[in-house]
């Protein structure tokens, strides 16, 4: 079954307070655009190190929103590019262009 994005635990946090989960969904659709675009420019030029710094910060957001399985397939690819090598760079992106489509949209 594929996962999808949700905010379960955005709002377990937030508790109620919707001025809390609104700067917490705000931080969300500004960081992670910043975040994936630093790490697709250093994945197209081989810069593992700091693409596998990237997946680092990414890797939480995916579990923020729910996506349990999609972190664990984030700390496979960050300890692969570290060791320069990345069989999850396709799998990855395309985690990514989920969540940026449901942060556009929500």
């Amino acid at each position: 079954m594929k996962e999808t994005p949700n905010l379960e635990y955005v709002d377990n946090l937030a508790d109620g307070d919707a001025a809390f989960r609104q700067k917490f969904i705000g931080i969300l659709k500004e960081e992670f655009p910043l975040e994936r675009k630093a790490y697709l420019d250093t994945i197209e030029n081989s810069l593992f190190r700091e693409a596998s710094e990237h997946v680092h910060k990414i890797k939480h957001k995916l579990n923020v929103l729910g996506l349990h399985n999609a972190y664990t397939l984030a700390v496979q690819h960050e300890n692969e590019l570290r060791k320069e090598q990345y069989s999850f760079k396709a799998e990855f992106i395309s985690i990514l262009q989920v969540v940026e489509h449901y942060l556009k949209n929500i």
